[in-house]
């Protein structure tokens, strides 16, 4: 055990590197991007100290590219999940003993080699995985990774320092127990930031895991493991699984020591396993910590005073960045009449100047694939529906191809209808519906955006009227948890924004917060009495 009250480095967010033509950044990730497209990686499952290769592999292919094979994965037979439950319950018995310090500095050095060896390899591989542009590799897989691990350690500190006061004569004091048992860890395919962070956040409060990567992330997912282990976590700490999802889950809430599960993924998905949980809850040694960001059916909201440009800018960035496949990107939007056509004037001629939609090795393509074909054939199911509809007109877009990647073309719906089926659906890809509202109706638009969706995740206000904000800001309260004044409604930054939703997106634990730290540690209250009574008999007894 150390022997001090130690202060971490002060975290600060990482810059963000430009990757302008001619820098050295910029050369550097392609040679990577090359060096994975044209290699052919076999990766294997991480349980305790061994690789596990099963032999029953799958291949792994660039949605851009969908043809070409970077790799294949191997995938788990139940045992495998049973024996990295055992492994993590055998290193959770040394790894809760760890003093914090020599934690913190193992994930301070993982953002370390993320922001220096590492950082090429990352970006190309979520390029290349998830089919994201330069860019938005690198504000994600490098910067925000980097951030969560950082900002998670002060945070720790900052728990730990959290104390109660003691009365004359006691001493009070409270140590943050990791949790009895092991956490469960499922991350989705879109932000290899939080693919890290879910494993990593609880592990670094004492917890051991059981971590299951998406598996159009699992070439990304890779590397993660690859700076795990080059910045120390001991073998079993973090156990990396991948494979048949409901066998999978199946298996670990079979557990007795199942004790928190940490999620990203769908609301349909995370409700099935809190309704499991709740059905094995008399299996368990302690009631497991429930924690899940889900979807989002985001919104903005444009008042008529609001700048035509900043509004058209937040359309065009928070719809369609990374193909409108963050679960904060805009979805509907809200528009004045009276500005409506030159706000989505300056929206088409936005969609006009982006490349057709490719592969993001070539670094001017604004847009590139969707994830796979089964969100390709519901995207253009939407927009063919669309097409038929007499309440929605495609006024951008509105052509996909899936000849060799799944590209989607960013389109804009405008619909006469405010319940019409995309204000109301997650699709989960670059396409956003408009409804055009009378300008005397904002009160009541404000009341429409509130009850039209089941999810609660970001939304934005655009307006140079300081009152229309505070009436938007108290009037959407509780449907955005993630709210935005004259801003798009994503890009939530670790230390700057807390990120999460209520209602159908989650249980708004803050990812990149104290608040989501708390969730993976159980609290344990030390009285210590100097001088301890011998007598039962109080001074009012006489």
């Amino acid at each position: 055990m150390g022997k001090g009250f130690f202060q971490v480095p002060k975290a600060i967010n990482e810059p963000i590197k430009s990757y302008a033509p001619g820098s050295p950044e910029r050369a550097l990730v392609l040679e990577q991007y090359k060096a994975y497209y044209n290699d052919q990686i076999d990766i294997p499952m991480y349980i305790g100290p061994d690789e596990v290769r099963t032999g029953n592999t799958k291949p792994m292919s660039p949605p851009h590219d969908h043809q070409h094979i970077v790799g294949t994965y191997h995938t788990a037979t139940k045992k495998n999940i049973q024996d990295a439950i055992d492994n993590c319950l055998t290193a959770r018995e040394e790894w809760a003993r760890v003093s914090w310090e020599q934690r913190a500095s193992i994930f301070l050095k993982a953002a370390d080699l993320i922001a220096g060896p590492y950082r090429s390899k990352i970006n190309a591989a979520t390029m290349i995985a998830q089919s994201k542009n330069i860019h938005q590799a690198e504000i994600d897989a490098a910067c925000e990774l980097i951030d969560f691990l950082r900002f998670n350690v002060e945070y720790m500190s900052q728990i730990y320092a959290e104390q109660p006061a003691s009365a004359a004569g006691i001493w009070n004091r409270v140590e943050y127990r990791p949790l009895e048992g092991f956490v469960y860890a499922i991350t989705p395919f879109n932000f290899t930031a939080i693919a890290g962070n879910l494993p990593a956040s609880a592990a670094l409060m004492g917890n051991v895991v059981v971590w299951k990567p998406s598996d159009s992330q699992i070439f990304s997912a890779k590397v993660i493991v690859d700076i795990f282990k080059e910045a120390g976590i001991p073998d079993g700490v973090i156990n990396v699984v991948y494979g048949d999802p409901v066998m999978i889950t199946d298996t670990v809430l079979a557990s007795p020591d199942f004790a928190g599960i940490h999620f990203t993924g769908s609301t349909h998905v995370f409700k099935s396993l809190w309704k499991q949980i709740g059905t094995n809850i008399d299996t368990y040694k302690t009631y497991p910590r429930i924690v899940g960001e889900t979807g989002g059916k985001d919104f903005i909201l444009a008042h008529p005073t609001a700048n035509t440009k900043q509004v058209a800018t937040a359309i065009s960035r928070g719809a369609f960045e990374f193909q409108g496949q963050k679960c904060s990107a805009a979805s509907r939007v809200y528009l004045p009449k009276s500005t409506s056509k030159q706000i989505l004037d300056l929206v088409k001629a936005d969609i006009d100047s982006f490349n057709k939609p490719g592969s993001p090795e070539d670094m001017s393509n604004f847009i590139t694939a969707v994830i796979h074909e089964g969100s390709f054939d519901k995207l253009a199911k939407y927009i063919d529906q669309a097409k038929k509809d007499t309440q929605a007109e495609i006024v951008a877009g509105g052509n996909y191809d899936k000849t060799k990647g799944y590209f989607i073309e960013p389109t804009v719906i405008v619909t006469t209808d405010p319940k019409y089926t995309t204000m109301e659906t997650e699709l989960f890809g670059p396409v956003v519906t408009v409804y055009i509202y009378d300008d005397a109706e904002w009160s009541k638009t404000l009341e429409l955006i509130d009850t039209t969706s089941e999810y609660a995740l970001t939304g934005a206000v655009l307006s140079k009227d300081r009152y229309a904000i505070e009436e938007a800001t108290k009037a959407l309260q509780n449907c955005a948890g993630n709210f935005y004044i004259n801003d798009k409604p994503t890009g939530a930054v670790v230390g700057q924004q807390p990120f999460g939703g209520a209602r159908a997106s989650g249980t708004n634990d803050k990812a990149g917060s104290a608040q989501n730290l708390l969730r993976w540690v159980s609290p344990r209250l030390i009285k210590e009495t100097f001088v301890t009574p011998e007598n039962y008999r109080y001074p009012f007894l006489g």
